[in-house]
């Protein structure tokens, strides 16, 4: 959460180092951990409330699969990762048409790291996407 990572970073913030960060909208990092000092103590309490609602969701929703496979950027899976904290790998699985590298994450259970890497290595030996150089890198 914004909060966490306002936490995280209290330090870069209270020292007026995240002004030298360079992306500075409204919705970039330094202008939310700046916000997040804001937050209420009872807002936090309940939002992490829900936020453990979410997580047994997900941890049901995930059921008896081991591991799903989803494009990174297909749908709202990096916020649930990101918000319930459930292991995520993600890979390199080719190129747009300007060059731009694409990615496929794999999503596991709470604690269930090995059996996203088991899946991961698989995928690695299987493709050679992680060997690639995107186009405008290679010499």
């Amino acid at each position: 959460t914004g909060v966490e990572g306002a936490a995280a970073f209290d330090e870069l913030t209270r020292s007026d180092r995240d002004s030298l960060l360079t992306d500075q909208r409204k919705g970039a990092w330094p202008n939310i951990f700046r916000a997040a000092h804001f937050v209420p103590a009872v807002e936090y309490i309940n939002a992490q409330r829900v936020r453990r609602q979410l997580i047994e969701d997900w941890h049901q929703r995930l059921g008896e699969f081991d591991v799903i496979v989803a494009p990174t950027f297909g749908g709202n899976q990096n916020l649930m990762t990101n918000l319930t904290g459930h292991p995520c790998l993600v890979l390199p699985d080719g190129f747009t048409e300007k060059g731009t590298p694409t990615s496929i994450s794999f999503i596991g259970k709470l604690y269930g790291e090995a059996a996203l890497i088991s899946v991961g290595r698989a995928f690695q030996e299987a493709t050679t996407w992680h060997q690639q150089v995107p186009p405008l890198f290679r010499e």
